[in-house]
């Protein structure tokens, strides 16, 4: 059985978040204020249904899905795309998989004890990130 993500999870650390976001063609402007901010995540896992929050100084970003069901994301707050996402489990991680304009693009997360881990995939590129649980 997959674990309860729900929780709140603090920034610990992040690697290679600039060559992610070069690959998916992001603007340098942007690339440099996105590895500045030190993201929180607030996860709300009932059954089947997750809201994953992305907490940051300048604007929250919000998932609100249904677990294997495919949605329409609108990205434009971090790229201005939308892509089709499917978030599912794989054993005990949560992948996500996203289709749209950038190929080979999704994420993975999975908790090692208390820290939340978090892989970031776009076209060549792995961006890695860590969060602590706070409550």
């Amino acid at each position: 059985m997959p674990p309860n993500l729900t929780g709140y999870y603090r920034f610990v650390s992040q690697e290679n978040m600039d060559n992610y976001l070069r690959a998916l063609d992001i603007n340098v402007v942007l690339r440099k204020l996105v590895c500045l901010l030190k993201p929180d995540k607030e996860i709300i896992h009932t059954g089947d249904h997750m809201v994953i929050r992305t907490i940051t100084s300048l604007r929250d970003y919000v998932m609100d899905f249904d677990l294997g069901v495919q949605f329409e994301e609108d990205l434009g707050p971090v790229d201005g795309r939308k892509c089709q996402t499917t978030v599912s489990w794989e054993g005990d991680q949560l992948v996500c998989e996203q289709l749209g304009e950038k190929r080979n693009r999704g994420w993975r997360h999975w908790l090692e004890g208390d820290q939340l881990h978090l892989v970031r995939r776009g076209p060549g590129q792995l961006a890695k990130s860590q969060s602590q649980w706070a409550g």
